[in-house]
């Protein structure tokens, strides 16, 4: 079939791997450009944090974040960056006047899902051995079966085998008019398609309900004194601050979620509280490196649940929310098998 995508971001790209290995021929409409700088999945961390996430999210996240956590080690393995993949479990800690809200936290994910029963409470000792470089904390948990993405490798690997692909025509910096059912709409001419898929995000918003922004800020920090090798959070009243392994001391560090789609440059007082935070998880941070601080907006609904809408040769994917790398191959599945694949 010739197929047309409108929007290119994480769930664009995960669009249209899927179907180029069946065959399709793409026709790719975003208005940034194609190396994705303005996409939410460049700026993420590509957390697959299926069990931390159930403290606040439907039951749903955890189902489509499991099948999730299946599907995406072969599609990278299908653009040779399977090393982009870690599913080593992770770590949650607190400082020593925060353990109730730990152990409250724990508590909250054991009552929503048998799986949890597998979270293993650990010591100072335990610590050590899983993370040497968390030794000055006492308590801990660790979940089994999460892990990340990285994500700007995703993406940039995705985007070189698109552009090179020969079944594969990108426009980029497009702005699109309208996307319905078979046509899209742009610089004020119309193609027609044998299906289109919506899944421009916070793009689609005249023609999406109640979809809206939510911000995320985070910091990238070069800190060679440093030696974390899993995805760790540190649970606080006020915020949840996570800190993101990368390859060569890099570490993506985040924790801000703000309703509002302003996309400007992080205030101070986050700045001050999210590096304040951190370095309190390890001395080793006071001397990184601040290599780059991003915002971005994640697209999201009223019940901030992932939304497909299918029609007569259209399908919407939008609503994502915080989610994105852990809920975009699933949803992307189910997409498919609920309306091309039918």
């Amino acid at each position: 079939m010739n197929i047309a995508i409108a929007g290119a971001g994480l769930v664009g790209r995960v669009l249209a791997l899927n179907l180029l290995a069946q065959g399709h021929t793409l026709t790719l409409f975003d208005e940034d450009k194609a190396n994705g700088d303005k996409a939410a999945g460049m700026t993420a961390a590509g957390m697959l944090a299926v069990f931390a996430e159930l403290e606040t999210a439907e039951s749903a996240i955890f189902d489509y974040g499991k099948r999730s956590i299946e599907l995406w080690l072969p599609l990278l393995k299908s653009i040779g960056i399977e090393d982009a993949y870690q599913l080593k479990g992770s770590i949650i800690t607190a400082h020593p006047q925060d353990y109730s809200e730990l152990d409250h936290f724990i508590s909250t994910l054991k009552s929503k899902v048998d799986e949890a029963k597998d979270i293993q409470l650990l010591d100072k000792n335990g610590i050590i051995e899983l993370e040497p470089d968390l030794e000055q904390h006492n308590k801990a948990f660790y979940i089994p079966h999460e892990g990340q993405v990285n994500a700007q490798l995703f993406m940039a690997t995705a985007t070189e085998y698109l552009l090179n692909h020969e079944s594969v025509t990108w426009n980029e910096e497009t702005k699109i008019d309208d996307v319905s059912e078979g046509t899209v709409s742009f610089n004020n001419q119309t193609q027609e398609f044998d299906w289109v898929f919506d899944s421009r995000g916070l793009g689609a918003n005249e023609q999406v309900e109640n979809l809206r922004g939510v911000r995320g800020e985070v910091f990238w920090l070069d800190a060679p004194e440093v030696n974390i090798t899993r995805p760790t959070r540190m649970l606080h009243p006020r915020y949840k601050i996570y800190i993101v392994p990368r390859p060569n001391n890099l570490y993506v560090i985040g924790a801000t979620e703000i309703e509002s789609e302003d996309k400007s440059p992080m205030s101070v007082r986050s700045s001050l509280e999210l590096l304040s935070a951190v370095y309190s998880m390890h001395s080793g941070f006071a001397e990184a490196r601040i290599v780059n601080m991003l915002t971005n907006c994640r697209p999201t609904l009223k019940d901030n649940l992932p939304k497909i809408e299918q029609g007569n040769k259209l399908t919407r994917i939008n609503g994502l929310y915080r989610h994105g790398y852990l809920l975009a191959p699933a949803i992307v599945e189910k997409a498919l098998n609920e309306g091309i694949n039918k």
